[in-house]
């Protein structure tokens, strides 16, 4: 007669006894730890990701052409294309190519080197007052999107850090006026 195997003569352990379950108390504290712990996480790892502050990122959205710059004399001049037939979209997109031409400045209309402000090129490309008038509103319309809280075309040209913001704001501006067929 053959002899039992040792595993079938070891009598059968019992399962462990299940742990009562936890009340609802415990198991939102439990929670609310976890969560606690993952948002310390994620908090840490945006002001890992925000420590390099990119100019004027803090001031609107920040586009891809403020980030990736290519070297100046990599850029010939092309004049501008006139896209536009709308009189207040024609101004302010001439504006735009005044400013990358002949420069862009804070604290003043023009400034001894020929640059102007924002309100100095609209001034030098409009035809009539009520040009200048309507290219002024829709600019402050286009910079009240990205910046509510600005009071005038002069206040938001001089609190910028750069030109970039300067030009895609005047970009919008004469897309904005074209849509508004002005």
């Amino acid at each position: 007669m053959n002899a039992p195997s040792v595993a079938a003569q070891a009598p059968e352990r019992a399962a462990p006894a299940p742990a009562p379950p936890a009340s609802l108390e415990d198991r939102l504290t439990a929670v609310g730890a976890l969560m606690d712990q993952r948002l310390t996480e994620a908090g840490l790892a945006v002001a890992v990701n925000t420590a390099l502050r990119i100019p004027d990122a803090d001031a609107g959205p920040v586009d891809l052409a403020d980030v990736v710059c290519v070297p100046a004399d990599v850029q010939p001049y092309r004049p501008p294309v006139h896209l536009y037939p709308t009189p207040v979209a024609a101004v302010l997109q001439r504006a735009r190519a005044r400013l990358d031409r002949d420069g862009w400045c804070q604290g003043a209309t023009v400034d001894e080197d020929g640059a102007r402000c924002l309100y100095g090129a609209l001034h030098a490309e409009a035809a009539s007052t009520g040009e200048l008038h309507d290219a002024l509103a829709v600019l402050l319309d286009a910079i009240r999107r990205h910046f509510p809280d600005e009071e005038s075309v002069p206040a938001f040209n001089d609190g910028r850090h750069g030109s970039r913001v300067v030009f895609r704001v005047l970009d919008q501006a004469a897309d904005l006026a074209h849509t508004r067929n002005l």
